[in-house]
């Protein structure tokens, strides 16, 4: 190779290198800034499901006596409200000491036919293995029928077992058996608490008449009604007598006429007097609201 060839050849090659090198300056990616991490999306705050409260009834012993007791509990809110108390005495807690479940554990409620204010209870054959004595089977059913007839629809209840009505489902427990049923509301051997309030309920929205229902095994039956405002200032007070006194149960209405505070919240305090010196005893407290 001569040496006007030579560097010819030498000149080409540096200009190819040149060019290659251009290309890759020119391809080299231009420096990106990172990026803040998007902000992770808030977690969405699980509301607890809707409640109601429905009222139970819980046999209880003592050294003296055997009788009910009947509270409210809190379940879930659903259309079938009868089989939902029903369910609550098979797998509630008692609250009141000393208070206990008769309905065995394992029962289930195969259905509940309501015609007519009859209520047909159909259980499992589970139903049957409850071992308690004759006083305890008759509290017992009459707790079940007691808390259905909570419900305006019951008026009696009956009782199926897997469909039937057997001679083993009419034996029930052993002792009291099904052979009088339906069964009917009875409140006498409901001994705690002392009141209670059916009218009005938790929250409600109240005005001027406000008309005070309720049940109470007081002194002469006399039941004392106080309203209070938000601040406590009183706005009507009344009495009422109950159908029965003390050692029975009866039912009672009080008529309380007020003028509507300003303020949107209030309570309701319904109470027996002592005999002896006159102090306020069994006192329910309601919260309601003003129309």
């Amino acid at each position: 190779m001569t040496g006007r060839y030579l560097i010819r050849f030498l000149t080409l090659a540096v200009l190819i290198a040149a060019l290659v090198c251009g290309c890759r300056v020119m391809q080299r990616p231009e420096p990106v800034e990172p990026r803040a991490p998007e902000p992770e999306p808030p977690v969405e705050e699980q509301k607890p499901p809707p409640k109601m409260p429905v009222a139970v009834y819980y046999p209880k012993m003592t050294a003296d006596d055997a009788y009910l007791v009947r509270e409210v509990h809190e379940v879930p809110r659903t259309l079938g409200v009868a089989e939902a108390a029903l369910q609550e005495l098979i797998t509630g807690t008692p609250e009141t000491p000393g208070a206990f479940k008769v309905l065995p554990p394992r029962t289930r409620i195969r259905g509940i036919n309501i015609k007519e204010g009859l209520a047909t209870v159909d259980f499992s054959k589970e139903v049957l293995e409850a071992n308690v004595g004759a006083a305890v089977e008759a509290l017992g059913i009459q707790s079940i029928v007691n808390t259905l007839t909570e419900f305006p629809t019951i008026e009696r209840v009956a009782f199926k077992v897997e469909g039937r009505l057997d001679n083993s489902a009419m034996q029930w427990w052993g002792h009291v058996g099904l052979y009088d049923q339906p069964f009917e509301r009875n409140l006498s051997k409901v001994y705690e608490p002392a009141i209670w309030v059916y009218r009005p309920q938790p929250g409600q929205k109240v005005a001027s008449p406000l008309y005070v229902t309720g049940s109470a095994r007081v002194f002469e039956g006399t039941v004392q009604a106080r309203l209070l405002a938000g601040d406590d200032r009183v706005l009507a007070r009344n009495f009422g007598t109950a159908t029965a006194g003390a050692p029975e149960r009866g039912d009672f209405e009080i008529i309380l006429r007020f003028e509507t505070p300003d303020a949107g919240k209030g309570w309701l305090e319904v109470f027996s007097q002592s005999p002896r010196d006159g102090s306020e005893e069994n006192k329910v407290r309601v919260p309601v609201r003003f129309r």
